[in-house]
């Protein structure tokens, strides 16, 4: 069964400088029926306005990564790292027993458009780390490229829940497969463009969960689309 997630049905907050539409329940947005799905609990899709950013907040016991689409977004947090996360680049920030930081966008021209994910860890009370890794365009051209997983396999960000993350550009008509393993869940979220899976269209901002789907087939419908795809246990 794949169950839609139109973009249009997303909730949306906007204060200014952050436009921001949630997939899943956050913040002054709550729906019941959308509260998460399986570990992943937020996926937020962000636009912050030039020389503007997330002033230094706090979290405990998530896995928060961050996939910049345009621009590029500074990091600073209490673990003393401080970096620019660009566009191909995958950051994840373990929170664990408590993690203070920042977010900005220092140009004082371009947005920073960037989606804001969020994965229940496997266990509360974790050492808070900080990881980012680069993933080129080519790396993930027409494949689904492992971004993220529990063990840091193929060169991946490691994330403590029992999840793979992988990351496709895909060229017009491109297709790729991917097979879900018995008693595993999917979750496709498009970021550009459009594609077929299993039958089923999807657009720009539109997600999908993949449940008793065990063999996905994912089509570029006639123009360049970018995905993710959340194998989830």
């Amino acid at each position: 069964m794949i169950r839609v997630r139109k973009a249009t049905d997303r909730g949306h907050s906007e204060i200014g400088w952050l436009n921001s539409y949630h997939t899943f329940s956050f913040g002054d947005y709550y729906d019941a029926s959308q509260s998460g799905f399986r570990d992943l609990l937020v996926i937020n899709e962000d636009r912050v306005q030039p020389a503007k950013g997330f002033g230094t907040h706090g979290h405990r016991d998530m896995e928060i990564i961050s996939y910049v689409l345009e621009g590029a977004l500074e990091h600073k947090d209490s673990l003393g790292t401080g970096s620019l996360i660009r566009p191909g680049d995958v950051q994840i920030m373990s929170a664990g027993t408590g993690v203070r930081h920042s977010e900005f966008n220092g140009s004082p021209k371009e947005l920073v458009h960037f989606l804001q994910i969020w994965i229940l860890p496997d266990k509360e009370g974790l050492e808070p780390r900080y990881e980012q890794k680069a993933f080129s365009e080519q790396e993930k051209s027409n494949r689904l490229r492992l971004v993220a997983s529990r063990d840091g396999a193929e060169n991946s960000v490691t994330v403590h829940q029992d999840v793979k993350l992988y990351a496709s550009v895909l060229a017009a008509d491109a297709e790729v497969t991917h097979t879900l393993a018995r008693g595993r869940m999917g979750w496709i979220q498009i970021l550009r463009g459009a594609i077929e899976i299993n039958g089923t269209r999807l657009g720009a901002g539109d997600g999908a969960a993949l449940e008793n789907e065990q063999s996905l087939k994912i089509t570029a419908a006639g123009q360049k689309a970018e995905l993710l795809l959340f194998d989830l246990a």
